[in-house]
């Protein structure tokens, strides 16, 4: 994306080219604003699509296997009952489908209404590792230490730390993996 333009270096502008510079950018920033809300409703509508042809594939082929049950040959003629068996499921895939066809209008709906509460997250939660379980200390040194600008050893500045949980059978452990971090130490 571009950087925005700086007028603050043309400090002697008639206030007139401000105006309309600063009305061009409001606009520019709408203009991007709903190209990006309608690119997410088009990305949910074609989800959405997705799902539904899903849906009709599977209630075509419980068409398909009544149609079959009903005009197979006769040797394979099922029992009415069973006819009827065919058909409540039928009857249950469409109560499903126009129930989650509900649920999508909705959402689609309210994203449409106020697209800033459809675009909001939750934010992560940050999970910790239980403290009673024992940790392996795994510790990643790097193949040299040495300088690339040749002024000696680097130091350590610091270390970024990894937790995971690792499953031994009937025993569970945490290995926990640091990988320093070096430079150059400062000069005198």
């Amino acid at each position: 994306m571009s950087q925005p333009f700086d007028l603050s270096q043309f400090p002697n502008l008639p206030p007139e080219v401000m105006k309309a510079f600063a009305a061009v950018q409001f606009e520019l920033s709408v203009e991007r604003a709903a190209r990006q809300h309608e690119q997410a409703v088009v990305a949910e509508k074609d989800a959405f699509i997705t799902e539904l042809k899903g849906l009709i594939e599977m209630l075509e082929g419980q068409v398909q296997d009544y149609r079959r049950a009903k005009f197979g040959p006769k040797s394979e003629k099922l029992d009415p009952a069973q006819l009827e068996l065919a058909l409540e499921d039928l009857e249950t895939a469409i109560a499903e489908t126009q129930a989650q066809n509900a649920v999508v209008e909705e959402k689609i709906a309210a994203s449409a209404a106020d697209p800033d509460k459809a675009a909001q997250r939750a934010p992560r939660k940050v999970r910790s590792l239980p403290d009673h379980l024992p940790r392996v200390e795994c510790v990643v040194e790097p193949d040299r230490i040495v300088c690339p600008c040749g002024c000696g050893d680097m130091v350590r500045i610091g270390e970024d730390r990894t937790e995971r949980i690792d499953f031994i059978p009937a025993r569970y452990q945490v290995i926990v993996t640091v990988r320093p971090q070096y430079a150059c130490p400062p000069r005198s």
